[in-house]
């Protein structure tokens, strides 16, 4: 099946536009590898944008300088963060605080490795990023899951609820840490200052550690303030550990550069015992790309943002006109799509049945947990053509 495009406009928003379908077939990332040309790929969360100008800038620069070397001490890298944070979410953390690590996956398991020990309980809530579950494998955690639930009653904004007292009795129970993902993937859900309030109740009164996993806060919408963990007061920083990165909110997973935040000396201190060479294992050009991000990248973000927010809305409009039974709501965040395709019993697997029959790809919901098969994830970081070919596709192969 051919891709009924015509080569998208590559005009400029801000600084940044939609690359052409024949330009993106050209890119060597998984998102456009990992599929046959004749499947259009809207699962893996990366952004089908030009990057950010003050990012080309740094790189090219540092190409042409033949600067490739070794990572070393960056303290551009916690200013640079603590102006982002500041200016975006009025939180000021602690710059000599900021640790690097190669990503937001190997940021998590280092600390985990140093705050817990193997055959300890963690906590995680589905439908959740699949890593969560192999991470937590990976440092022979056991794993509780309380999945969050679904219903048609609207509480904050969100139709996906957390169960607390399940939660509860989890704490009750002898976990040593809770790894939250907020903004939430794949819900698009941002947890409000209440409930991030009652997590830090819950924390302190049972000695857990909280992570927080916010790799997607850049990408909130105005409708749903983002709250930092560790902004909300002494005792979250007492508790809380914020893994982040510019990754998600400028596309540039590929330079490979993530912080780990506390903002707690006694916290501080013992995540001294994470090995150095996790600093020394990032890139270069991703610290460098990371700290232009975070001083340099909010017009760019600002713009994307703008399209991303038309962007939720056609998703939206399409599943009501071309796949009405299926059920999803407007992510507050971020640009994933969480869509529920049970009423068209399209077998165990609704997404390898749509990248057969639809030519089109998605994420299986069953990789966010045991439960949640009949979903898939939509990325919906791209032209509005493309979006609305996918969904042609996907009416004309389901009927």
């Amino acid at each position: 099946m051919e891709i009924g495009i015509k080569e998208c406009n590559t005009g400029t928003m801000s600084d940044f536009g939609f690359l052409s379908i024949d330009e993106l077939r050209t890119h060597k990332s998984e998102k456009w590898r990992g599929f046959p040309q004749d499947v259009l790929p809207l699962p893996v969360a990366e952004m089908d944008f030009q990057v950010a100008e003050p990012i080309r800038k740094v790189l090219l620069e540092m190409v042409s300088h033949s600067d490739l070397g070794y990572l070393g001490s960056i303290p551009e890298m916690g200013e640079a963060f603590k102006h982002f944070a500041s200016s975006r979410f009025g939180w000021k953390p602690d710059p000599l605080q900021v640790r690097i690590a190669a990503d937001v996956g190997v940021g998590i398991v280092e600390t985990l490795r140093v705050i817990t020990k193997p055959g300890d309980s963690i906590l995680i809530n589905s439908p959740v990023y699949p890593n969560f579950s192999a991470w937590s494998e990976e440092t022979h955690l056991s794993v509780v899951d309380v999945p969050l639930t679904h219903t048609d009653i609207e509480i904050d904004g969100n139709n996906w609820h957390l169960n607390w007292d399940a939660i509860e009795k989890a704490y009750q129970s002898g976990i040593k840490v809770h790894l939250i993902c907020n903004p939430h993937n794949p819900l698009g859900r941002v947890y409000t200052r209440a409930e991030l309030l009652r997590f830090v109740e819950l924390a302190v009164a049972n000695n857990v550690i909280v992570i927080s996993d916010e790799i997607h806060a850049p990408l909130t919408f105005s409708e749903q303030p983002f709250t930092p963990f560790l902004a909300i007061d002494d005792r979250a920083r007492s508790v809380g550990i914020t893994v982040t990165a510019a990754s998600k909110g400028w596309n540039i997973a590929g330079l490979k550069c993530a912080i780990i935040v506390t903002e707690d000396e006694a916290l501080f201190e013992r995540l001294n015992a994470i090995a150095p060479a996790t600093h020394y294992r990032a890139s270069l050009l991703g610290a460098f790309a990371t700290v232009a991000a975070f001083r340099e990248g909010g017009p760019w973000l600002d713009a994307l943002l703008l399209q991303l927010d038309k962007n939720r809305n056609l998703v939206q409009e399409l599943i009501s006109e071309k796949i009405p039974a299926a059920v999803a709501h407007i992510p507050h965040s971020s640009y994933l799509s969480w869509i529920d395709l049970s009423a068209y019993n399209l077998g165990d697997n609704p997404a390898a049945y749509l990248v057969e029959n639809a030519k089109t790809a998605f994420v299986p919901g069953e990789r966010f947990g045991k439960d949640f098969s009949q979903f898939i994830r939509l990325n919906f970081a791209t032209s509005p053509e493309i979006i609305k070919e996918a969904f042609e596709r996907v009416s004309a192969a389901i009927g």
